[in-house]
């Protein structure tokens, strides 16, 4: 359980575990053990080294990287001198790192050597950025972050943090092409903790094991680790998804706490180790970002023997909204298809235009009202009035309760696909692709896929007398954007359909797609 009154703050965990548990695990990276006494400890000397470079309150620092156990330490470092970390998608192509780094006036960018040469390249094009750390690996212009590290003092720096600090930036895609920068505060993550404490599925024992293959720029990946050191478990976190790898760990370490989004599940039923590994240490599977297939669910179930609770939340909310607790997951009960029920202390609704709540069984926009609602967009005010109002944040996803309260995402309000967990808007890939010389106007949409849940599919209208291929077109935006936010899929058609204000009709696109799909999105 999570002790919020003695760590009301992100910065307050390394301390009090160091004090409780000090030669008790905290995270293991690759077999290198690092002990709750020493991740406070180097997370004090962060603290000082960044402040030692003009580091201070409300600055964001930059983190573009694999997953790394040493992450953390950075984290809790930044929080315990007020600054915010800022992890960057290593997925994205260099203009998208450069947005994200000049937006949040990155000065100081901590990075790994697979991306050495992506920061060469865009590093003249960031005027603020004046000082980059080398992670892993030497580099000729940047000192090494171990060095660096270890010549600051390990004494805690002495700030006192505030409940308004923001301490983590991550970045969401945007409907115009932008991404936006989500502001979350120690407010904010306390909240989480307090649901999270109430909840069977985050409730870890001191010395549990716990997973943490997602990406550290998404919410999920953060909270696993926060949550598991807050508690006093170890997290045994991998550079990247590897289902041969997690595999040899649930067994090898005794894992007991795992997320992964079904497409990882997928993945590892496939795996030819699948059957022949012993996960009689797992107690609890957590997943998110689209349901379970219940074929899926069966096999991973019975193979694992694990208690599976589905998580429904976005980044501007900390990852939190509703959850499907595991008796909900038995195929007899009918609730597969939820994403479950609010959580303890989270007002959650179904509106329509006016904001008024529909009845049961209709369909509205899902908005989200709890402490851990995001303070808003980082320089984006108005985008924060339009997200935020009255305090309840709307989603975008289009959703309805059914008589005993569980809710059922059926569309979203606005045109997001999600793919494999990971998030894709169609006006993103539509600017890549819409440069093409042969291309007159495109249109993307969601398709149901069932490896990922939803597929990007291109619709183009070829310019007259072109007849560009699809493997030209995915290759043309692949050169411009993330290779996840890619088309899997590119058809020609004569025209768009469009509404007399000339907006895309989407739905009608996807129409055909999803006819006999009984959700409407991944």
């Amino acid at each position: 359980m999570i002790n919020s009154e003695l760590m009301p703050h992100l910065a307050d965990i390394p301390r009090v575990q160091a004090e409780q548990r000090p030669d008790e695990t905290a995270f293991l990276y690759k077999g290198d053990a690092t002990s709750f006494a020493e991740l406070n400890a180097r997370s004090n000397q962060v603290g000082h080294g960044l402040r030692s470079l003009g580091i201070g309150p409300g600055t964001r620092v930059g983190y573009l990287a694999k997953n790394t156990s040493i992450y953390y330490e950075m984290m809790f470092g930044a929080a315990k001198i007020r600054a915010v970390m800022n992890a960057v998608n290593t997925r994205l192509a260099p203009p998208e790192v450069q947005f994200i780094l000049s937006d949040a006036n990155v000065s100081l960018l901590f990075v790994g050597a697979e991306f050495y040469d992506l920061i060469d390249e865009i590093k003249d094009q960031l005027p603020e950025l004046t000082t980059i750390i080398a992670l892993d690996a030497p580099h000729a212009d940047w000192p090494l972050y171990a060095d660096w590290r270890d010549h600051q003092e390990q004494t805690a720096p002495g700030i006192t943090t505030h409940g308004e600090d923001d301490v983590i930036q991550l970045y969401t895609s945007g409907t115009t092409g932008l991404p936006k920068g989500v502001m979350l505060t120690n407010n904010n993550c306390l909240a989480f903790f307090r649901q999270a404490g109430q909840l069977a599925w985050s409730s870890y024992d001191s010395g549990d094991a716990v997973l943490n293959a997602m990406p550290l720029f998404h919410v999920a990946g953060v909270n696993v680790g926060i949550l598991a050191a807050a508690q006093g478990a170890k997290t045994i976190v991998l550079p990247e998804i590897d289902p041969g790898e997690i595999l040899r760990l649930v067994e090898e370490e005794r894992i007991n706490h795992a997320f992964w989004v079904p497409a990882v599940i997928l993945i590892l039923t496939q795996h030819p180790n699948f059957l022949k590994t012993d996960f009689s240490s797992l107690k609890q599977v957590f997943y998110g970002a689209s349901p379970i297939a219940e074929a899926l669910l069966k096999t991973a179930v019975d193979v694992m023997g694990a208690r599976f609770t589905q998580l429904y939340g976005l980044t501007e909310t900390v990852g939190a909204g509703t959850y499907l607790p595991p008796e909900a997951h038995d195929p007899a009960k009918g609730k597969l298809r939820s994403c479950g029920i609010p959580y303890p202390d989270a007002q959650v609704r179904c509106v329509d235009e006016t904001g008024q709540d529909v009845a049961t069984g209709e369909v509205g926009e899902i908005v989200i009202k709890a402490g851990f609602v995001m303070k808003g967009y980082w320089n984006r005010p108005d985008a924060t009035e339009e997200a935020i109002q009255n305090g309840f944040f709307y989603t975008g996803d289009a959703g309805y309760f059914d008589e005993d309260g569980f809710l059922y995402i059926h569309d979203r309000v606005k045109d997001m696909i999600v793919s494999g967990g990971e998030n894709v808007y169609p006006a993103e890939v539509e600017n890549a692709i819409f440069s093409h010389p042969d291309v007159a106007d495109v249109a993307v949409i969601g398709v149901p896929d069932e490896k990922w849940g939803e597929a990007v599919k291109a619709l183009i209208v070829p310019k007259p007398g072109c007849d560009p291929s699809a493997a030209d077109i995915i290759t043309w935006a692949r050169e411009r954007i993330a290779g996840y936010k890619c088309p899997k899929t590119v058809e020609q058609i004569s025209e768009l359909p469009r509404n007399p204000s000339g907006k895309i009709l989407r739905k009608d696109l996807r129409e055909p797609y999803w006819a006999n799909q009984a959700r409407r999105v991944s």
